[in-house]
């Protein structure tokens, strides 16, 4: 099996690390299973952030974000299996989840959620990764994703 790489780009001239050359992929596609990179309010194309001390924008703007990644690699957001959110204050959960829950109705993902000190910018104060496996009876017709 080859693992798809869907969607890469690299760090370098970005915001995050501009001085290295270092690769990712907004997701991986390992068979059905997909592994998505954690979102945040950051746009898809890296140009800007959405929701700046609004956790709740942050959470629309990445669950948005996780919609157009899974489908470039195939999958559907009734395929998420398991999350974990990261928020940067206990508070913020009241906040997120109705905007989860609204983002993927009758899904009923396994879910982690995490407070952390800090994430990648100090505007961010949500991020989720997400995990998808795409059902067999989809799989075998969605084997081409884009890249």
């Amino acid at each position: 099996m080859t693992h798809q790489r869907i969607l890469t780009k690299s760090s370098k001239d970005g915001d995050i690390f501009p001085d290295i050359d270092y690769r990712t992929s907004k997701a991986v596609r390992a068979g059905n299973m997909v592994f998505v990179e954690g979102q945040t309010g950051l746009t898809m194309d890296g140009s800007g952030f959405v929701g700046e001390g609004d956790p709740a924008a942050q959470a629309d703007n990445a669950m948005k974000n996780v919609k157009v990644i899974l489908e470039a690699a195939g999958a559907r957001m009734e395929d998420i299996c398991k999350i974990t959110t990261y928020v940067t204050d206990a508070s913020y959960r009241d906040l997120v989840y109705p905007v989860l829950a609204r983002h993927m109705p009758a899904v009923y993902p396994c879910s982690t959620g995490v407070v952390v000190s800090a994430l990648g910018k100090p505007y961010a104060d949500f991020e989720i990764d997400v995990f998808a496996v795409i059902p067999s009876e989809r799989a075998a017709e969605t084997n081409s994703p884009g890249s």
